[in-house]
C-alpha cells in the first residue's frame, strides 16, 4: 500500500472535508472523524457511496450500525457506531478486531519520533500540515509504547557463535537528579555466520569498568551466545579483563584507527603529517615482525619528543597487532571499529535534534528507534563474505558453526 511521509495510507486524510473536521477527530477523542472514515471504508468495500444509483442490484448494501467500545492507548476509551453491510463481509481496516483504534495514528507519531523529531517538533508538524492539535504529553505517551518493545528486544535469544563483535559507546547529555550529566549507551554489533550484522543490545551507564563489561558479556551469554571469535573495541576500560572471564578463547583486537588518532593528539600540527606517515609503516606492515621493526625505527625517531604516544603502542602491542594473524580480507573488518562508528553516526543523525534527554528512558527510547531504522538497510552480507567465511572455518575449525 502506498504511504505518505507520516507512514499512513496515501489517501488517509482525503476523507476529511476541512482541517477543522480533522481537528475534531483528535480533540473529541477521534469519535466523529473515525466514524466518517469508517463510512468511507464501507463505501470502498461496497463500491458506491450512500444513496448512489450504482448500488441498485449490486448484491450488497448498508445494514445499519453496531456499537463497539474501542480502546485508545493515548486518548482513552469511546463507543463507536460501526457500519455494517447485509452480507456481513465488511471488516474495517481502521479498527481491526481486538485492536486499538488509534494504532495507525500512533504508528505515524512513532515513525516521526524515530527519525529524530522531538515531541515538540511532532506537535508543530502535525499542527502546521494538518491543523491538528496534539500535546507533547500525548506524543510522549504514544512513544512510551516503545519501552515494551525495547524490553523484548533486549532479552531476545541470540546466535550461539558470532564471528566478530564490535563494541563501542555513544555519549548523550541526560538529566539526572536535577543535574545534566553525560551518559554513555554502549552498543554491541555481531557478525553472524550468514555475513549479516546484528545489533545484539544496548546498555546505558555513566562509566566503564571491568564489572560493567562483565555484566554486559554475562547478559550476552545468558541469551545464548556461546562463543565470540574476535572482539574489536576502542581500548574500553576493563573490557579485556571481563572478556577473558566470560569468553576466554576470544581474540581481542584494539581499533588501530583510534590508536592513531590518540597518538596524533600529542603531536604538534607542523609535524603531524610526517608523524602519521611514519606510523603507517607500523600498521601497514605485511606482518607482525615487520611491524615490530617499524615500531623500533619509529621509536628512535620520535621517542624523545612524543614518548607517551610510543608507550601507548608498546603497552597495547599484542592487542593492536592481532589482525596480523589473519588474511587480508579478515584484517579489513577487524583492525578498526568503523562498523560501529558508522552506526553511531547514524544514531547521531536521527537524534541530532535532541540536545538533552529528560531521563535515561528517553535516551534509550530514541537510540532504539534509531537502531530499528538503521537496521532496515542491513540486508546484504559484508563484502567478500564467501571467501571470509572459508577463512574463518579454517582458522577456527572447531569453533565455527556454519
Amino acid at each position: 500500500m502506498e504511504e505518505n511521509k507520516l507512514g499512513l495510507p496515501k489517501d488517509f486524510f482525503k476523507q476529511f472535508k476541512s482541517k477543522e473536521q480533522f481537528q475534531e477527530f483528535f480533540q473529541e477523542m477521534f469519535k466523529q472523524g473515525v466514524q466518517e472514515m469508517l463510512q468511507g471504508e464501507l463505501d470502498d468495500h461496497l463500491g458506491y457511496e450512500k444513496h448512489a444509483s450504482e448500488g441498485r442490484g449490486s448484491g450488497n448494501s448498508r445494514n445499519g450500525y453496531s456499537n463497539k467500545k474501542v480502546k485508545s492507548e493515548s486518548l482513552g476509551d469511546m463507543v463507536l457506531s460501526i457500519p455494517r453491510d447485509r452480507n456481513s463481509s465488511f471488516e474495517p481496516k481502521l479498527i481491526p478486531k481486538h485492536q486499538r483504534m488509534s494504532e495507525q495514528i500512533e504508528q505515524s507519531i512513532i515513525g516521526m519520533y524515530s527519525r529524530g523529531m522531538s515531541t515538540r517538533d511532532i506537535e508543530d508538524q502535525i499542527r502546521e500540515v494538518y491543523g491538528v492539535e496534539i500535546s507533547e504529553s500525548t506524543v510522549s505517551r504514544v512513544t512510551s509504547r516503545v519501552i515494551d518493545l525495547i524490553k523484548e528486544w533486549q532479552v531476545r535469544p541470540l546466535e550461539p557463535v558470532y564471528f566478530t563483535c564490535w563494541m563501542d559507546g555513544i555519549q548523550f547529555k541526560v538529566r539526572h537528579n536535577g543535574k545534566v550529566i553525560s551518559k554513555c549507551i554502549y552498543l554491541v554489533i555481531g557478525l553472524r555466520n550468514d555475513g549479516l550484522k546484528e545489533i545484539l543490545g544496548m546498555w546505558i551507564n555513566e562509566t566503564e569498568s571491568a564489572s560493567f563489561w562483565l555484566s554486559v558479556l554475562t547478559d550476552l551469554k545468558a541469551r545464548g551466545v556461546e562463543d565470540i571469535l574476535i572482539a574489536c573495541t576502542d581500548n574500553l576500560t576493563g573490557f579485556t579483563k571481563a572478556i577473558a572471564q566470560v569468553f576466554p578463547q576470544t581474540i581481542t583486537q584494539l581499533c588501530v584507527v583510534h590508536q592513531i588518532r590518540n597518538s596524533c593528539k600529542y603531536v604538534s600540527w607542523k609535524e603531524r603529517k610526517e608523524f602519521s606517515a611514519d606510523l603507517k609503516q607500523i600498521y601497514g606492515a605485511v606482518n607482525r615482525e615487520a611491524a615490530r621493526s617499524a615500531l623500533d625505527v619509529f621509536t628512535q625517531k620520535w621517542g624523545g619528543k612524543y614518548g607517551y604516544a610510543i608507550t601507548s603502542w608498546e603497552n597495547n602491542w599484542d592487542a593492536l597487532t592481532s589482525y596480523f594473524d589473519f588474511p587480508l580480507e579478515i584484517r579489513r573488518i577487524i583492525y578498526t571499529t568503523n562498523v560501529i562508528e558508522s552506526l553511531n553516526s547514524g544514531i547521531r543523525k536521527f537524534t541530532k535534534s535532541k540536545n538533552l534527554f529528560p531521563d535515561d528512558q528517553a535516551a534509550v527510547k530514541a537510540v532504539y528507534l534509531s537502531i530499528m531504522n538503521i537496521q532496515k538497510k542491513w540486508i546484504m552480507p559484508i563484502r567478500d563474505w564467501g571467501k571470509i567465511i572459508n577463512q574463518f572455518s579454517i582458522i577456527f575449525e572447531n569453533r565455527c558453526r556454519i
